[in-house]
């Protein structure tokens, strides 16, 4: 099988990332996601289709060889990961050859609950988990989760999780119209993730055609979101930013930044020309000051 590793694909978030697809024949998930980009598929709890630890290894090794520039490795599946069963001893191997590469992992977050699952995740330097419910009427009607996982445990692994992992941590909740974006749900998930502490929040809703009729929330809607998840380094992933831009002054560009900090893609996506300027002249006058936070650039008050 030769279509294990793809890329590089240049990530704005992570740099060159070259992909380790775990699952390359067939969609292999615990959960089926409504809005996934793959195909409907029925969930599974274990892979039956399992790759060898020698052949990825071969594969990335000529990868590594014919790109040189790459900032990580991706552990991804077409589905989940951590359902692949020799992921721990593929870490080990790709930690001996990647040098200063660093290594990412894509999970749903489904079974971060388990403890060997953990313990796993703990070796890799950057783990990107899901979370986009809190309510097990929620996940089962948006994730469409596997009978074998149990919803209630997942936001307490991620917290038992966060303790023990001493690198980055990053979670994503993908937003879709009238499945989890009620006030009610989203106060859960912003609880949710004070209590994990993650050191990046990425919200973002559909922007690929998903395997079932569902719908994404707007711009705006990701925007009050992300003032309302206060004290959280949030960004915003949104494809689709026909937004109308905004004139701003000094004290309401400050006022913005007490709120909540604002990203490289905030200020581009709803900031116009002149509030720009006003933006860099704040920076040099040093009222405003910027801070890369896990490959994103932030802008704070001083």
């Amino acid at each position: 099988m030769d279509n294990i590793i793809f890329g590089p694909i240049p990530s704005r978030r992570f740099g060159m990332s070259l992909g380790i697809d775990l699952s390359p024949a067939s969609k292999q998930c615990n959960f089926d996601c409504l809005y996934c980009e793959l195909d409907k598929a029925e969930t599974v709890s274990k892979q039956t289709q399992i790759l060898e630890v020698e052949d990825i290894i071969s594969q990335l090794k000529t990868a590594l060889a014919n790109h040189k520039n790459i900032d990580v490795i991706t552990f991804t599946a077409n589905g989940e990961p951590t359902l692949y069963p020799k992921l721990s001893t593929l870490i080990d191997e790709v930690d001996k050859i990647k040098g200063n590469i660093k290594t990412l992992i894509l999970s749903n977050g489904a079974n971060i609950y388990e403890p060997e699952i953990q313990q796993t995740l703990s070796k890799i330097d950057i783990v990107k988990l899901s979370l986009d419910c809190v309510s097990k009427k929620c996940f089962k009607k948006l994730d469409r989760v596997d009978d074998s996982i149990d919803c209630s445990k997942i936001v307490d692994g991620m917290i038992a999780f966060r303790k023990i992992h001493k690198k980055q941590l990053i979670t994503e909740t993908l937003f879709v119209k009238t499945l989890n974006d009620s006030q009610e749900e989203i106060t859960k998930i912003y609880e949710a993730l004070q209590l994990i502490k993650p050191n990046r929040v990425d919200i973002g809703t559909i922007d690929r055609p998903p395997a079932y009729d569902v719908k994404p929330v707007t711009y705006e809607a990701l925007l009050s979101i992300a003032d309302s998840f206060k004290n959280l380094p949030v960004t915003i992933a949104h494809r689709d930013k026909n937004i109308t831009k905004e004139e701003y002054n000094e004290d309401e560009i400050l006022r913005l930044l007490l709120r909540r900090p604002l990203t490289q893609d905030d200020i581009e996506n709803i900031f116009t020309k002149n509030s720009q300027e006003i933006l860099k002249t704040l920076l040099e006058s040093k009222k405003v000051y910027e801070v890369i936070n896990n490959n994103v650039k932030f802008y704070k008050i001083s």
